[in-house]
């Protein structure tokens, strides 16, 4: 049986147990590319949340969006 997650100020993401016995398996250049595209995921869904949201927007100015809100709003 799996303990309850623990959330605190210092905790910002909790792997299941099962979940990081799967990537202890993978090699580092799998745990990469399941990385690279969970953020393709990411993008895809943000750039379709976000024009969806903004129908007036051209697509150069969803990508600032998308860019700026993945990157936490840094240049």
């Amino acid at each position: 049986m799996t303990q309850p997650f623990r959330l605190d100020a210092g905790q910002i993401e909790v792997v299941e147990d099962r979940m990081a016995e799967v990537f202890r398996t993978k090699t580092p250049a799998q745990r990469l590319a399941i990385g690279f595209a969970l953020r393709r995921s990411a993008v895809r869904l943000l750039r379709a949340h976000l024009t969806y949201a903004h129908p007036d927007w051209d697509s150069q100015r969803v990508a600032r969006e998308v860019a700026g809100r993945l990157s936490h709003g840094a240049a």
